[in-house]
């Protein structure tokens, strides 16, 4: 599979804090491919933005697309049409709350793959502590062949997203049903640890079901109650 253009599609909803620093890193991703992915276009999804997430995407010179949509999923297939309207023949996700690795689109595209999974690392227990950090790293499979699927880290062909119709309108778990979709239809999935991303365990998560709100369950379950007002565990 010869990939020559790859659209990078983030969703944001009031993400003025975190925006710059996702797309500098993607950014340099860009630019460590570029010998060989010659063209690497970067899409935010603006959805129901009210800060100035737009004019820091617009700054650092690239597009922002605005929509009144308060779900991911929708954000997702948004960015998605308008990156395949521009000919990528591979699609990257991730988040704004999210900084990806230099050599992260140049080791999706070396697995040679439908579909890329993988995995992420938290740049910030703080608000959780030690133990909660223990208990992610015992219990979450940061290799090859893991089972996790997260929407920071995520590739797709062009072909196999078509092939699918694309992520669902869902305000969470978009990801996780694209990847079902996929895999029922026959999709070479690589399940891999390798495209390397870090991501926020900020208390004052986007998407109801996505992988804040999955740290918040897991800490509350385990007794590390979270006052969200303050991001602040007990």
């Amino acid at each position: 599979m010869t990939i020559r253009t790859i659209g990078v599609v983030v969703p944001a909803h009031d993400e003025e804090a975190l925006i710059a620093r996702c797309i500098r890193s993607i950014d340099a991703a860009a630019a460590a491919i570029a010998a060989t992915v010659p063209r690497v276009d970067v899409f935010v999804v603006c959805d129901a933005c009210t800060d100035r997430t737009v004019d820091i995407v617009q700054a650092m010179g690239h597009t922002a697309l605005l929509c009144d949509a308060r779900n991911v999923g929708k954000a997702r297939a948004i960015g998605a049409a308008q990156a395949l309207e521009r000919g990528a023949d591979w699609l990257a996700f991730t988040d704004a709350d999210t900084t990806v690795c230099r050599d992260w689109l140049a080791a999706q595209v070396a697995l040679q793959s439908d579909v890329v999974c993988g995995t992420v690392g938290v740049d910030d227990w703080d608000i959780y502590g030690d133990a909660m950090r223990h208990h992610f790293e015992q219990t979450y499979t940061d290799a090859d062949g893991h089972r996790h699927v997260h929407g920071a880290n995520l590739g797709i062909s062009a072909r196999a997203y078509l092939g699918v119709g694309g992520f669902e309108d869902l305000a969470n778990s978009e990801d996780v049903a694209i990847v079902g979709a996929l895999e029922a239809a026959g999709a070479r999935i690589a399940w891999s640890a390798a495209p390397r991303v870090t991501t926020s365990a900020r208390a004052t998560f986007r998407a109801t079901g996505g992988f804040g709100a999955t740290l918040a369950q897991v800490a509350a379950a385990a007794g590390m109650l979270l006052n969200p007002a303050d991001g602040i565990a007990s």
